[in-house]
């Protein structure tokens, strides 16, 4: 399986909300490891994320950001 990355920064609220409910939906079933990436340690991912973290990514491919869209990581995860 691919990981899922989680753009972050330190101290991000929204973001300990994100990776509380990744952690949730895996007991549930099973997922990617979560690998998580400060977004300020790349100038071209916080150009581009910066303002949007959290954002979850499979395959370079940001699947929901601020908030988890568990529906659209699920649908991204079959296809």
């Amino acid at each position: 399986m691919t990981a899922l990355v989680v753009l972050t920064r330190p101290e991000c609220g929204l973001c300990e909300t994100m990776l509380e409910e990744l952690r949730a939906l895996a007991k549930q079933r099973p997922l990617p490891q979560i690998e998580l990436v400060d977004v300020d340690s790349d100038p071209q991912l916080q150009r581009r994320y910066g303002l949007k973290i959290p954002v979850l990514l499979i395959d370079h491919v940001a699947i929901c950001s601020v908030r988890l869209d568990r529906e659209a990581l699920l649908r991204a995860l079959r296809a």
